[in-house]
Formats: structure tokens, sequence, C-alpha cells
């Protein structure tokens, strides 16, 4: 592990340095997002900060609570902080002179940025800069794949088990609390998510809440995911309960068609609207693009959802070793809804679908 976190450590260097002669990066970072401070440092705690500069140097901070912790995962200088872990950033920022300092905007709050700047070393100023890290995140090594595909394993059988379990007047919350269940006895360290069980005219909420409804006759979408390893998988598979009428199977195979379709364009080197374009094409061919309200998938890792975004204004590349969804749906207020999804990994040459379970209709 702590080789694997080295060279990553290294790569974020190598990266600032790269970018720093193209654009206006800083002579350091501060990381505090949790997410990428395990990325580069595996450390798994609650509290923490990482300084990490472009000569290579790399501060980590935590607090009392974490001082085995930190002594076991963390391969690089670490700093136990006694009070908050803002003083100490700053005096290590003093200590080294550096003048700009590169922040991420999406996880500081403003109270935390304030008291960043109300002690700032003189001459030192600070700088938002996004994405470094998470760009560095959308391409994943060996190491995190093979978590990947674990965990998309685990969610498969998962659903499974729990499908096996479900009986007559169950409701959507006791089918969720199920899938929980097996996920975690088969080694899950817990949900990606909060597992999403709709049924009936629920189903037409892309993002529902599992609620006490009972699942009865009709559409049932199960949405779920699992962490294994810190990383995540994320599945849509459509249950019907009872004999489907003429659309409801006239749809699935509209969805069906167009996930495929996408699926299919997925390869390195294709922006990632061009995948989003194709699932779009063939539900305009049915009459059901105005139907399709979100994007075609996303990227996923220590993250559900992490970059690249699938849809039709990113421009993102895709590159070998990129682990994304494909899922798009139909959505019909008073109907349903229909989402088709699996996990897959970029390759050079096109995709690996990682997610085992059949997409053939499944009649209960």
């Amino acid at each position: 592990m702590a080789s694997t976190v080295e060279k990553r450590r290294k790569a974020a260097i190598a990266k600032l340095l790269e970018l720093r002669e193209k654009t206006d990066i800083p002579d350091a970072l501060l990381i505090t997002s949790l997410h990428n401070i395990r990325y580069l440092t595996g450390f798994t705690g609650s509290n923490a900060s990482l300084l990490l500069g472009t000569d290579g140097s790399a501060n980590f901070f935590t607090d009392p609570r974490y001082t085995l912790q930190a002594g076991s995962q963390v391969d690089c200088e670490v700093t136990i902080a006694k009070g908050p872990l803002t003083k100490s950033v700053l005096k290590a920022i003093g200590k080294a002179r550096h003048q700009r300092v590169a922040i991420e905007p999406e996880n500081l709050t403003v109270g935390a940025l304030e008291a960043l700047r109300k002690e700032l070393p003189a001459r030192a100023e600070l700088v938002p800069v996004s994405g470094v890290v998470e760009q560095l995140r959308m391409v994943k090594d060996e190491t995190e794949l093979a978590a990947i595909r674990k965990s998309v394993g685990i969610n498969s059988e998962a659903l499974e088990a729990a499908l096996k379990h479900m009986k007559p007047g169950m409701t959507e919350t006791e089918l969720a609390a199920e899938i929980d269940y097996r996920s975690r006895r088969l080694g899950a360290d817990g949900p990606a998510f909060d597992t999403i069980v709709a049924s009936g005219e629920r189903s037409a909420l892309p993002h529902a809440h599992p609620g006490p409804t009972l699942i009865g006759s009709g559409i049932l979408l199960i949405d779920m995911g699992a962490f294994v390893d810190a990383y995540a998988s994320d599945m849509t598979r459509m249950v019907h309960i009872g004999k489907p009428g003429r659309r409801f199977r006239k749809t699935y195979k509209a969805v069906l068609e167009a996930q495929l379709a996408a699926i299919d364009s997925v390869r390195a080197g294709v922006k990632t609207s061009k995948v989003d374009r194709a699932a779009r094409r063939v539900l305009k061919g049915h009459d059901l693009d105005e139907r399709f309200t979100h994007s075609t998938g996303h990227g996923l890792g220590l993250e559900i959802h992490e970059r690249p975004r699938i849809g039709q204004k990113d421009s993102t590349v895709l590159e070998a070793g990129m682990a994304i969804t494909i899922e798009p749906g139909v959505y019909i207020e008073g109907w349903g809804g229909i989402r088709i999804e699996d996990t897959v990994v970029v390759t050079e040459k096109g995709c690996e679908v990682l997610t085992p379970t059949s997409k053939d209709l499944r009649v209960i």
C-alpha cells in the first residue's frame, strides 16, 4: 500500500509542476478533501489536512485522536495538532515560506476559509484551484480497479440474495434494508449511497427514497451500490411484479437499446458527450428523449459520483482505466420509470462491463 500511495503523491507533485509551467498553479496545495487525502496518503480518519508542496514536500496534519492511525497509514511528515488544524497548517506555511498556496474551494467552508485568511503569514496568499487531485483520480490503477471489481461482485450478489427474501406485502424500506443487510453480510463496508427502491408510479422519481409504500404488482426500480475497500460500485436493475404489459416491455426494450448503444461507444479517446449522445439518439428514435432527464453516467471510485460526468455538455476525453457508469433512463409521471445501469471500465479499444447481473427483463 505504501508504495502505491508514494507513487500517487509523487504523481500529484509531478502534475502540479507540469501545470505550473502552463498555468498559474501556486507553489503549494492545501488539500482538505478527505477523499483526496485518502487517495494520496491512505489515511482513513475523519479529520485531516495535507500541505503538498511542488518542491516535493508533504506535510500531514491531524488531531491526537488519530496519532496511532496516522503513524501506521501515512508515509510523509505527520503533525499532531494540539488545537485547531488551521493554526498548525499556517505555521507550516510560514516556516516553508510558501507565498502562494492553492486551496480546494469546494471543500472549505466560509468559516474555515476566513480562519485561514485571518492569520495567514505576511506576503502569503490563498488561491482557489479546483480539481487537481480529482483529475488524477479519474484514471484508476490496478489496485483501485481490483477494489471496484470486488465491490461490483458483492453488489450483484446482494441483489440476488435480497430478491430471494422478498415477500408479498414487503415495503420499499424493508427491501432496501434487506439489500443493505445482504451487502454487508457479503463483505461490503456499507452502501455507497442510500439504496433506492421505488415501486409503481414512484419509479418515475430518478432518486426516489424508499418509503412505507407496499411493493405490489407493477414496476420496481432498484438502484444500489456498495463500498468495498473504500471503492464504490453502482447498479440499477428493473423488476416487474406480475406479467408486464406492452407499454412496459416496449419502453424497457428502448432503454436497454440506448444503454447498449452508449456502452458500445465507450473507448479511450472518445469524448464523454459522444457517449451521452449515443444513448439520447436511440431514445429519440423511440420518442422518449424528452423523458430522459439526467446525464448518461458518471465516474466512480472513492466517491459514488466523481469525474468524469457523462453528459451532453461535458468535453472530457475518456482514458483507459477510467471507471464509469452507463445509466440512461426514461421517467413518465403517473406511470413510472425505467433505468438500466452498469459499472464499466474504459479500455483502449472499448470497455469492460464489470456488472455481471443479467439485463434480461426480470418478472417475479
